[in-house]
């Protein structure tokens, strides 16, 4: 397995901040990214929150979904199967859920989109939400295919 490079986090930063900072970041834009980041913080510490990033963080572990479905083709029939997700997929997962419900809305800055979706994924509603739990549903309704979770190695 490829070892892991260690990149450098300013001062104040976590690993999960960062990573979501480039997942925001468009074109190469790092700058512009953080600073939606920033001004996402201060949008909902604005809002009567003490702790944004504790906001931030609970968001993230409100989205991160536990199962999802994989198409496995086995005797010429595709079954969605479902498997449990491995936690830097999680973490992906929710970034990108999070990132696409904000980008989805119209009308305001990013960061004001995205200090929506992150306030409503910690309180269990909004858009990432529901994707988490469509996608667990989806799980839910495939359990009568896990059984085949041993072909091909899922």
């Amino acid at each position: 397995m490829a070892q892991k490079r260690i990149n450098y986090i300013p001062e104040g930063s976590t690993p999960t901040q960062e990573k979501f900072i480039n997942y925001i970041m468009e074109e190469g834009k790092k700058s512009i990214a953080r600073q939606i980041f920033q001004e996402t913080l201060e949008l909902i510490e604005a809002k009567g929150n003490k702790k944004p990033i504790e906001i931030f963080e609970k968001a993230l572990a409100n989205v991160k979904p536990n199962m999802e479905v994989r198409p496995r083709r086995i005797g010429g029939a595709v079954y969605q199967i479902p498997v449990e997700v491995k936690p830097h997929r999680q973490i992906a997962l929710s970034f990108r859920w999070i990132i696409g419900a904000a980008r989805g809305q119209k009308g305001q800055k990013m960061a004001t989109k995205l200090a929506r979706e992150l306030m409503d994924a910690a309180n269990e509603t909004g858009s990432s939400i529901k994707k988490r739990d469509e996608t667990h549903r989806m799980a839910q309704a495939n359990k009568a295919f896990a059984h085949l979770a041993k072909y091909q190695g899922v």
